[in-house]
């Protein structure tokens, strides 16, 4: 663990843990991000190697004046229209005038930022492949002060444009952990102090029952599916949100946003 004060490289996806824990491979070759959001958190990031910038000029020189960024030296830079920015996204996304190209983040492993904080729960997410979901769990976890997301890398979406807009920054700031095995990472957080919750609506304890005061892993599974019975028999416990009965099930991102606010609200 780094001691009080000393910078730690907290961002990015899993190399190979040790003990054959291992981690998937994230994104392979350049990554596009687009939005001001995402932008800027991404050129804001230490962490991130940035390649190319296309803009609008005025969007560009509205950010940098007004201190939002500071252009990375030696980047290229080309000034575009709207229109032509538009050829560069997914259809119909809303690049806000400016569009970056990028490294994927660094490989990072588990026991670099699984510190065993009660106050920072780890979110794992098993066959969650929506990157608008992702994002969206992304950004909770980073406002609820999580220390990671886990997923298993080939049921899970990569690095992409669409995500990092879904995660309005939290992509550059929260840890993400993408492993091979769910089920071995799952040991390791156990063996690391965490208990394991998993979220599903036939849990017979509510999540608020079940939360201990010390670390907690919660996991969620996809919707429609849920989590899978190996990943459910590495859980600790299995919990519901008690919600009403006219509704059948929440969004994964709403589960996961209402679970990590009740993780917060431990204790106070």
């Amino acid at each position: 663990m780094a001691k009080k004060g000393e910078k730690r490289v907290l961002r990015g996806r899993a190399g190979r843990m040790q003990g054959g824990r291992g981690s998937g491979r994230a994104s392979k070759g350049a990554v596009r991000l687009w939005g001001r959001h995402a932008v800027t958190a991404a050129l804001n990031n230490p962490d991130r190697d940035i390649n190319k910038i296309w803009a609008v000029r005025e969007t560009l020189e509205e950010m940098v004046n007004a201190g939002e960024i500071e252009l990375p030296e030696g980047v290229r830079v080309e000034y575009a229209d709207g229109q032509d920015l538009a050829r560069l996204v997914s259809r119909d996304a809303p690049h806000q005038n400016i569009v970056i190209e990028c490294e994927p983040l660094p490989e990072l492993f588990l026991v670099d930022v699984a510190e065993g904080d009660p106050a920072a729960p780890i979110v794992v997410l098993d066959h969650v492949t929506d990157p608008h979901n992702v994002g969206a769990i992304m950004r909770s976890a980073a406002a609820f002060g999580a220390a990671c997301i886990v997923t298993q890398d080939r049921h899970a979406p990569p690095e992409s444009g669409t995500l990092a807009k879904s995660a309005s920054g939290a992509l550059e700031t929260l840890p993400w952990i993408r492993v091979v095995n769910l089920s071995r990472a799952l040991e390791e957080m156990a063996e690391l102090g965490y208990w394991r919750i998993g979220l599903d609506g036939d849990g017979e304890a509510t999540l608020a029952e079940a939360l201990p005061t010390g670390p907690v892993a919660l996991v969620l599974g996809a919707e429609g599916d849920g989590l899978r019975y190996q990943v459910g028999q590495h859980c600790d416990q299995i919990a519901r949100l008690p919600i009403a009965a006219a509704v059948e099930s929440l969004n994964v991102s709403n589960a996961a946003a209402i679970a990590l606010y009740a993780c917060a609200m431990r204790g106070q």
